[in-house]
C-alpha cells in the first residue's frame, strides 16, 4: 500500500481474520473479490456472499466477519465483492452512467463461478440489499437464505415524473462531461477517515482509519481519492416502479431476515415521502420474512454494531 504516512497503520483497527483478494471475470470487466476462507479450504462448503452498499467497498464487511464465531467461519466460504465502479472493480471502458439491471447480471455471473451447483446465503446492505431483493426474486432457486440490511427500496414514482427525470439525467451527463461532478480528493488518509466519521458519528477513529485505507487510495502526489466512480452520482434515468419491486419480493422463496437500525434512516432521507410503515407493508409480500432491529445504530449498522449484526446473520444462516 502506497501510504505516505505508514505510522497511521499502527493507529488503525487490527483485523482478527485475514482475507484474500482475487479478480474474477464478470461480463465486460474483472470483479474484485475479498474472501475469508476456513483453515481447510473446501470448494464444497456453503457460500455466504456479502453485498455492500452505494459508495462503499467489500472491505466494509471486515468488522462483521471479525465478529463471526470460529465455528461459523470454519463452516463456509465467505465472499464480498466490489460492485462495478466501486473499489477495484472498474469497467474496462469508461461509462457515464450505471444501471441497476447491470448489477443483477453481474451478481448472477459471479454466483455461477462461486457456487454453480448449490444455492448460497446472501446478505446485502443498502443498495446491495435492494439489488439482492430483486435478485432473490428473479433467481429464487439460487438463494438459500437472504438477509437484507436496510435495503429499503425507494419511494413510488409516477409516469408523469418521466420527462423531468430524463431531462435531469441528460443535464447531469452534460455537467459530468464538463467536469462538474468529480469527487473531491483528500490531502491525507486521516482526512478520508475524518470524512467517514462525519458521515457516521458512531464510527470510532481506529475503524475509520482502517476503512479509509480501503475506501480510498493515494495518487502520485499523495492526494487520496475515493475508490468510487463519480458516474454513480448521475441520476438514474429510469423511474422506480414499486409494483415491480413488490413483484420481486413476492417471488422470493428463501427465508428472509430484514434488519433495520434503531435510527430511522428512511425518515431522515425522505421526510415522510417513504416511511418505515410503507416498507414493512412491502415486506408482507415476502412469503417467509422476519424483522429485526439493531439498537444504537444508524444506516451503517454493520459498522456501528458489528457484533449484533454478525449474531443476527450467523443465527439466521445457521438454522
Amino acid at each position: 500500500m502506497n501510504d505516505a504516512n505508514p505510522s497511521s497503520h499502527a493507529l488503525s483497527y487490527q483485523p482478527r481474520r485475514l482475507w484474500k483478494s482475487q479478480m474474477l471475470p464478470v461480463r465486460n470487466m474483472r470483479y474484485h473479490l475479498r474472501s475469508w476462507e476456513p483453515e481447510q479450504p473446501n470448494r464444497n462448503l456453503p457460500v455466504l456472499v456479502l453485498a455492500h452498499g452505494w459508495m462503499d467497498v467489500a472491505a466494509s464487511w471486515q468488522f462483521v466477519v471479525d465478529a463471526f464465531s470460529e465455528a461459523f467461519i470454519q463452516g463456509r466460504r465467505i465472499v464480498a465483492h466490489d460492485w462495478r465502479g466501486f473499489g477495484l472493480s472498474r469497467p474496462q471502458v469508461a461509462c457515464d452512467s450505471y444501471y441497476f439491471t447491470d448489477y443483477l447480471a453481474d451478481l448472477d455471473m459471479l454466483l455461477e463461478q462461486l457456487s454453480p451447483d448449490a444455492p448460497i446465503d446472501l446478505v446485502g446492505h443498502s443498495m446491495g440489499g435492494n439489488i439482492s431483493c430483486w435478485y432473490a426474486g428473479a433467481r429464487a432457486e439460487r438463494i438459500r437464505r437472504f438477509v437484507n440490511l436496510e435495503g429499503f427500496g425507494m419511494p413510488e414514482t409516477k409516469a408523469s415524473q418521466a420527462p423531468k427525470r430524463l431531462a435531469q439525467w441528460m443535464d447531469e451527463l452534460r455537467a459530468q462531461r464538463g467536469g462538474g461532478m468529480c469527487l473531491a480528493p483528500y490531502d491525507s488518509v486521516e482526512a478520508v477517515a475524518a470524512r467517514l466519521q462525519k458521515t457516521n458519528r458512531r464510527l470510532p477513529q481506529d475503524k475509520a482509519l482502517w476503512l479509509a485505507h480501503h475506501w480510498a487510495a493515494p495518487d502520485q502526489q499523495g492526494r487520496w481519492h475515493i475508490l468510487g466512480d463519480a458516474s454513480h452520482k448521475v441520476t438514474n434515468p429510469y423511474l422506480y416502479r414499486a409494483d415491480e419491486a413488490i413483484a420481486c419480493l413476492a417471488a422470493i422463496t428463501a427465508p428472509t431476515l430484514s434488519v433495520e437500525a434503531s435510527d430511522d434512516s428512511l425518515g431522515q432521507w425522505y421526510k415522510g415521502r417513504y416511511t418505515l410503515e410503507q416498507y414493512h407493508d412491502r415486506l408482507k409480500h415476502i412469503p417467509q420474512c422476519e424483522v429485526a432491529v439493531v439498537q444504537e445504530a444508524g444506516h451503517m449498522l454493520h459498522h456501528d454494531q458489528p457484533e449484533a449484526v454478525a449474531s443476527l446473520i450467523e443465527g439466521f444462516c445457521a438454522r
